[in-house]
């Protein structure tokens, strides 16, 4: 099955609704996050790099050692640009990918994952 691309305001939605569900973030996209999504959009920027790009700063948050001291809430979706960056550069495997999302799972909030193909769900369905 190949990925089908997301219209405009889909790809936008599924980029905040899964920001908004990885531990550290917002409840809620904020104006900022709403503008940077539209933007990636509109740079052609495809939703797996995006998601990968996510889950790979939420899982070097979360996933540190537990005596290393809390750090800070993510404040905006621009926080994941560095890292965005990096894999556009090198990108991971897709595999690996698929790891730390089950790794993140008890982390990351309840509701469908977005992913590459409308409509495909997961199992991700716990709390944080």
């Amino acid at each position: 099955m190949t990925p089908k691309r997301r219209k405009g305001s889909d790809y936008v939605q599924a980029v905040l609704d899964l920001y908004v569900r990885l531990p550290g973030t917002r409840n809620a996209p904020s104006r900022q996050d709403r503008q940077l999504a539209a933007e990636l959009q509109c740079r052609a920027v495809p939703f797996e790099r995006v998601r990968a790009a996510l889950l790979l700063a939420a899982a070097r948050r979360t996933l540190r050692s537990p005596e290393a001291p809390a750090l800070p809430p993510i404040g905006c979706l621009h926080y994941f640009l560095p890292v965005l960056d990096e894999i556009t550069l090198t990108p991971p495997d897709p595999g690996y990918v698929d790891y730390l999302q089950r790794k993140l799972r008890s982390f990351i909030a309840p509701g469908t994952e977005p992913t590459s193909t409308p409509g495909q769900k997961t199992a991700l369905r716990r709390g944080r």
